[in-house]
């Protein structure tokens, strides 16, 4: 069974729920157009996520990128709202605001989007097999609980656990690849944050969940991989640089990996 793309995840609203998709354009900034497009800040324009606000994961978010319009419910409530983002802007930041009890405002960002790594700003890449590896370390975890926690773009299949290790080599060197006839550079192993360790929908922590996953990953590191890369080992998934000459091209479900 050869690689190929198998998921794709848009995540319109930075923080909050993925919306899985067909098909992808790349931008010139090398990001995937409609992902991390919006972000939630404060009056200081801090963002606000799950890495310093845990409420966040108790909303749950609906995207319609044909009418531009953001569905909104509170987790285990009727509280549930429907806004354009662009003619009810308003409307839907003081919703929020009165959510998270202080003021907020909805900023977007067309050419970049709000990327966790500003520097790798492409896909985030993980294989289906490294997703189910991992959620069996966890008692009660699935395989889409991990793949709600871990929140990357691009999802390959057809390959064995932590096969994506092999898309970054020593620092500085960018390993290509292409999906489809998208050319890709693979970077560094993601290095995760608080986010994982809790519940994607309640917010609840996991006990010792990045301690499992470092000792785990650590015992299971593939003895090909470059392991100058990990000062530790709390590092999942591959972050990417798309070119810009493949700007204004598309993925697409089924697409074939292939090395360069």
């Amino acid at each position: 069974m050869s690689p190929k793309l198998a998921k794709i995840f848009l995540y319109p609203i930075k923080s909050l729920d993925p919306v899985a998709v067909n098909q992808a354009t790349i931008l010139k900034s090398g990001a995937l157009k409609g992902d991390r497009s919006f972000a939630i800040v404060d009056q200081k324009g801090n963002f606000v996520n799950g890495k310093s606000h845990s409420k966040i994961h108790l909303l749950r978010s609906s995207f319609n990128y044909n009418t531009n319009t953001l569905s909104l419910q509170i987790q285990g409530t009727d509280k549930k709202a429907t806004f354009h983002v662009d003619h009810q802007q308003k409307y839907l930041e003081t919703w929020l605001s009165n959510y998270f009890s202080f003021p907020v405002q909805l900023v977007q960002n067309k050419i970049t989007g709000f990327p966790d790594d500003t520097i790798a700003s492409g896909p985030t890449i993980i294989s289906t097999a490294t997703l189910e590896t991992v959620a069996s370390w966890f008692s009660f975890l699935t395989v889409e609980d991990m793949r709600k926690r871990l929140r990357s773009n691009l999802e390959i299949d057809g390959v064995p656990p932590f096969w994506e290790d092999r898309l970054f080599g020593a620092v500085e060197e960018k390993v290509e690849f292409k999906i489809g006839d998208l050319l890709f550079q693979g970077i560094n192993p993601c290095q995760r944050c608080i986010v994982p360790t809790r519940n994607a929908i309640t917010g609840e922590p996991y006990p010792n969940f990045q301690k499992i996953l470092s000792a785990q990953r650590q015992k299971y590191l593939p003895p090909w991989v470059n392991k100058s890369r990990f000062n530790h080992f709390y590092r999942l998934a591959v972050n990417t640089i798309t070119p810009e000459s493949e700007a204004g091209k598309t993925l697409s479900i089924g697409n074939k990996f292939t090395y360069i």
